[in-house]
């Protein structure tokens, strides 16, 4: 999926599922937010459990939601994909980076 997108659409598709999942008058993603909007990101199989799970692990400042932040490292630590091409995209930047300035 990074392959595909590159870094800024990667970085685009993380913010709008953030966005998708948020709860809109608290700016985070709570638990009833998540479990409301979950099936719009193919999650509706999860139990309250699992998605409570979710939220507590991403959950880095213990506030009980998942700011933008929050919810990019958890994607990223969930989905072994993105992490491998997000450190593909990274290598392939620092490469042209080292190239540019030599």
């Amino acid at each position: 999926m990074a392959n595909k997108l590159g870094g800024d659409g990667l970085i685009d598709e993380l913010c709008n599922g953030f966005n998708l999942l948020k709860d809109s008058e608290k700016g985070v993603i709570t638990f009833d937010s998540l479990k409301r909007n979950s099936a719009l990101l193919g999650l509706q199989g999860l139990s309250d459990e699992d998605l409570r799970s979710m939220l507590v692990e991403g959950d880095f400042d213990g506030d009980g939601g998942l700011n933008q932040l929050e919810f990019c490292v958890l994607m990223f630590r969930l989905s072994p994909e993105l992490m491998e091409g997000s450190k593909l995209w990274l290598e392939q930047v620092l490469q042209q980076e080292l190239k540019d300035y030599f």
